[in-house]
C-alpha cells in the first residue's frame, strides 16, 4: 500500500472510529513500558480504555465521574515516574478540568496524556453540549502542552504511541463515529510534523483531524473545474510544523484551513498567527463559527456546517474565481 491516499480509497475508503486506533494503541504503549498508566472517569468502553485495562489491570485506575481528579493523580502519578493517559469526553476533560491540567500537569511539566474522546460534530445526537469545538483552543494555549488532532484510527494508534514516550504533556483529539480511513501503517507520523499528501499549485488546503479526509475530496472536485490544490495534513496542532506550512503557503499564495472546532482560537488561528509573523498571505478559515452544535447524524451535521468535501470546494471554489478577476 502506499503511503497516502490514492484517488480510489477516497472514492471508496473504509471506516473506523479514530478512538478505536488509541485503544489499540495504548495497549501497545503499556507492552512497551511498563511506566504507562490509564485513568478514566466512568467512560471507559466509550473511550477504548477497556482494552488496557483488560490487559493490564494493575494498571488501570477507575476514578469515577471526578474529571478534577481525574488529572490531579495523573499528574501526581507522573510526578512519581508513571507515564498516565487520562481519558473521558471532552466536553468534560479539558471542558471541565482545563484549570487543573495547568496547574498539575503544564505549569509543573509532567507527562500527563490528556484524551478527550467524542469531539467535534462527530457526536452526532448527543448534541451541543457534549459535541466539544472549543478544545483546540483550549489546549494550544496552554505551555508546555502537546496537542495532536489524528486524521484517521491508524494515525491515532501511531500518535498514542509517540505521546507515551515523548516526555511532554500531551492532548489526544478523538472522534466518535467511525470516519474515514486515509493513511497507511507506512503513512509517516512524527511529532511536529505536517505532511504534503497532494500536490498542487494554486492554493493550499491545511487540514487537521477529520477535515483532512474532507479536504482530500474538496481537492478532487477542484481538479475537475482546473483548480489544482495542494494539500497538507496536520495532525499536530502544537507545536506546528512551520517549515512545511509556510512552503506551501509561499508556493501558492492561497491558504484555506478545515478543522471540525471553533474557528476562534483553533487549528486556523495558529496557522493566521505563523502567517502573519513568517509569511503575510490571504488566509480563509473554515470551521464551526461562533455558534453551538445541534443534534443529527454526523454527516448531517457537517453537510449543514458547510464541512463535507463538496462543500468546502464550493467556498473554496468561489474565494479563487474572486481572486481571479
Amino acid at each position: 500500500m502506499s503511503a497516502f491516499p490514492t484517488i480510489s480509497s477516497i472514492e471508496d475508503p473504509a471506516h473506523e472510529p479514530i478512538r478505536f486506533g488509541f485503544g489499540r494503541g495504548l495497549v501497545r504503549a503499556g507492552a512497551a513500558d511498563d511506566r504507562v498508566v490509564a485513568l478514566c472517569a466512568d467512560l471507559t468502553e466509550s473511550t477504548q480504555m477497556h482494552a488496557f485495562k483488560e490487559r493490564f489491570p494493575e494498571r488501570f485506575i477507575e476514578v469515577g465521574v471526578a474529571e478534577q481528579n481525574l488529572v490531579t493523580v495523573a499528574s501526581g502519578m507522573a510526578r512519581a515516574g508513571r507515564i498516565p493517559f487520562t481519558s473521558s469526553y471532552a466536553a468534560f476533560s479539558p471542558g471541565r478540568n482545563w484549570e487543573q491540567i495547568k496547574t498539575t500537569a503544564c505549569l509543573n511539566d509532567q507527562p500527563v496524556k490528556i484524551v478527550g474522546s467524542h469531539t467535534g460534530l462527530n457526536v452526532g445526537p448527543d448534541g451541543a453540549t457534549h459535541q466539544m469545538l472549543e478544545d483546540i483552543a483550549l489546549m494550544r494555549v496552554l505551555p508546555n502542552m502537546v496537542v495532536v488532532a489524528p486524521g484517521d484510527s491508524i494515525e491515532a494508534e501511531k500518535a498514542t504511541m509517540a505521546l507515551a514516550s515523548n516526555g511532554s504533556p500531551g492532548y489526544l483529539r478523538l472522534a466518535r463515529d467511525p470516519t474515514p480511513i486515509f493513511t497507511t501503517d507506512e503513512s509517516p507520523f512524527t511529532l511536529g510534523r505536517a505532511y504534503v499528501i497532494r500536490a498542487g499549485t494554486d492554493l493550499s488546503l491545511l487540514g487537521t483531524g477529520t477535515m483532512t479526509f474532507e479536504l482530500l475530496v474538496a481537492a478532487e472536485v477542484l481538479d475537475r473545474t482546473g483548480v489544482h490544490a495542494e494539500v497538507l495534513h496536520v495532525p499536530t496542532v502544537k507545536p506546528l510544523d512551520a517549515r512545511t506550512i509556510l512552503a506551501s503557503a509561499a508556493k501558492t499564495g492561497l491558504v484555506v484551513t478545515a478543522e471540525e472546532a471553533q474557528v476562534a482560537g483553533g487549528f486556523g488561528s495558529a496557522v493566521a498567527e505563523l502567517l502573519s509573523a513568517e509569511l503575510p498571505t490571504r488566509l480563509v478559515r473554515l470551521g464551526v463559527e461562533d455558534r453551538f452544535g445541534e443534534s443529527g447524524r454526523p454527516r448531517e451535521l457537517l453537510e449543514k456546517f458547510g464541512l463535507t468535501g463538496e462543500h468546502i470546494a464550493a467556498r473554496v471554489q468561489a474565494v479563487v474565481t474572486v481572486g481571479r478577476k
